[in-house]
């Protein structure tokens, strides 16, 4: 699947290891050595996980940290994480037509997991605990900061930072090997896109490529200067529908804008070209990079791990 570009959470996109394996013709174990070695490679150089990769990982953090739980006295259910479906459909434009045709713009999606939010059981839990209590509980699953935080710089100016004492803080270092590196990787990496989303979009070849998915939205009946007209304008065209009709209404738009973004006109290829250019430029941060990259598959190792045992 196409990375959602210009999205605030997208992955950086320097340097890029591609790893796959060919069978040796006849030989299995030539195979298996193959593959052996793609995992090397890629544990060494790291690479851009899978959203379905992804939810792995997130599903062992959520073991791993009711584990950590248990042993500070507290019950933690683990939270349903959400699904490879739900986490698409959230970048500048909608680049799948068959997403675009099931899920309109996601809000059904989004009202599925907030519900999933609201209802989560370890807030009840907690909520039932005697005060003194409470504050043990929220301390061990977040931390304390006056106990010790880590922090990290980020690539448009200021810092982050958050305990580094916490339940979650102790998963995500089991994952990644190390929670401060990671934090500091993490943040650098997934927060580049600020320095270079405004390049993109007031570049010639995007804006040239914008014009022309404008003129195909227009043709099909709808008159937007950009995607993200679309969701500004979205919850005022669908208001007073019935659920039947708003549903279909945010649908059709829904295909109508990737058709004429992945399908009609250049713009999808021509953002993630300009993608790769701009975000090219940033080697200062290759470092970062590669580690953030290198820990997201060491975390995927260990996240299969915990999820078979």
């Amino acid at each position: 699947m196409k990375r959602a570009f210009l999205a605030a959470c997208a992955a950086a996109a320097v340097a890029v290891a591609v790893v796959g394996c060919t069978t040796a013709a006849g030989s299995a174990s030539g195979g298996a050595a193959q593959a052996d070695a793609a995992n090397v490679e890629a544990a060494a150089t790291g690479r851009e996980l899978t959203d379905a990769e992804q939810v792995q990982v997130d599903q062992a953090l959520e073991l791993l940290v009711r584990d950590c739980m248990t042993a500070e006295g507290f019950r933690y259910v683990p939270v349903r994480v959400a699904s490879v479906e739900e986490r698409q459909g959230s970048g500048y434009v909608l680049d799948d037509v068959g997403w675009a045709r099931e899920h309109g713009y996601g809000l059904e999606l989004e009202d599925r997991v907030a519900e999933i939010q609201q209802s989560d059981p370890n807030h009840a839990y907690a909520n039932a605990l005697p005060e003194a209590e409470q504050l043990r509980w929220s301390t061990a699953l977040d931390g304390d900061p006056s106990d010790g935080m880590v922090s990290a710089e980020l690539p448009m100016g200021g810092t982050v930072q958050t305990p580094d004492n916490s339940c979650f803080a102790q998963a995500k270092g089991e994952l990644h090997g190390d929670f401060s590196a990671w934090f500091q990787a993490e943040k650098v990496a997934t927060n580049l896109v600020g320095l270079y989303a405004e390049d993109i979009v007031t570049d010639g070849r995007f804006v040239a490529e914008l014009a022309n998915w404008s003129d195909c939205m227009s043709r099909r009946g709808y008159d937007y200067p950009d995607p993200p007209a679309i969701r500004d304008d979205l919850h005022r065209l669908l208001e007073g529908l019935g659920d039947v009709r708003a549903r279909a209404v945010e649908r059709e738009l829904a295909v109508a804008e990737a058709t004429c973004a992945a399908r009609e006109t250049a713009l999808v290829s021509t953002a993630l070209d300009l993608e790769d250019e701009y975000r090219g430029r940033l080697d200062q941060y290759d470092e970062a990079v590669a580690d953030y990259r290198r820990m997201q598959v060491l975390a995927l190792e260990n996240a299969k791990r915990v999820l078979a045992g």
